[in-house]
């Protein structure tokens, strides 16, 4: 199959969609002139942030999505084929947040954060990746996170180790898949201003502000139009990279 034309309209999959920094990123995309998938395992915000975007329902529709569950992914995956003929973009957004000391953590708590994180990731980059080997084109974004650089600070081991390894996954199929048109890379924010992380920081909320070099929590919008820059076709030579956004607490 050739690759997409530049021009041509493309259809972005974001899990995780429809809350959060999801929805954020989703309406990124579509503000960037992609059609959109909003993939997310809860329907009905899902559903209202397809209806805000395009009513009509031709450039924002929904797909039921549980990453912990490779078959949906395939099923997501044939269901664009089925209506559009391809999907040119994956970003692997939805992710399980959980904040416990370490002695505390139960082992099969440990392997559900994974599986839902790290493996959630896993699924998706190895069968959207399989798809965009085959047209030749395919762009992945995978949301990472500051805790899986530093350890982790307002996280559990659980979470933070989880995006540590979508750090390495990133590597690996943005590797693998380079000679095929397609890239893969992830960001890495720190603490953004959005309302899951006010509710973790709870009444230290200030107290985490200044301990950020730059005072502040970060602009989830500019995060998200940083997933956007990264989805499109000009992006080409930007592989493998881990984007950080963390307003200096981790330089490397």
């Amino acid at each position: 199959m050739a690759a997409p034309l530049p021009e041509a309209i493309q259809t972005a999959v974001v899990t995780g969609g429809a809350n959060g920094f999801g929805a954020i990123a989703t309406r990124a995309l579509h503000k960037a002139g992609f059609r959109v998938v909003i993939a997310d395992i809860d329907q009905g915000p899902a559903q209202a942030l397809a209806s805000e975007l395009d009513l009509a329902g031709e450039t924002a529709v929904t797909a039921t999505l549980d990453v912990s569950k490779p078959e949906d992914f395939q099923a997501v995956l044939d269901k664009i084929t089925e209506r559009w003929g391809s999907c040119e973009v994956l970003v692997n957004n939805a992710a399980a947040t959980a904040v416990q000391p370490v002695l505390e953590i139960d082992p099969l708590e440990f392997n559900r954060i994974m599986a839902v994180n790290a493996g959630g990731t896993f699924a998706g980059c190895q069968i959207f990746g399989r798809h965009f080997k085959e047209q030749g084109y395919g762009r992945i974004v995978n949301m990472a996170s500051l805790a899986g650089q530093n350890g982790g600070t307002a996280t559990g081991a659980h979470y933070a180790a989880s995006k540590g390894a979508i750090l390495t996954l990133t590597k690996i199929f943005a590797r693998d898949l380079a000679a095929h048109g397609v890239t893969c890379n992830a960001i890495a924010p720190g603490p953004m201003d959005t309302p899951m992380v006010r509710a973790v920081l709870g009444d230290n909320l200030e107290k985490a502000a200044a301990a950020i070099p730059v005072g502040k929590l970060g602009e989830p919008v500019f995060v998200a139009d940083l997933v956007a820059m990264l989805c499109g076709p000009a992006a080409y030579f930007v592989n493998g990279a881990c984007w950080d956004v963390n307003g200096g607490i981790y330089m490397r």
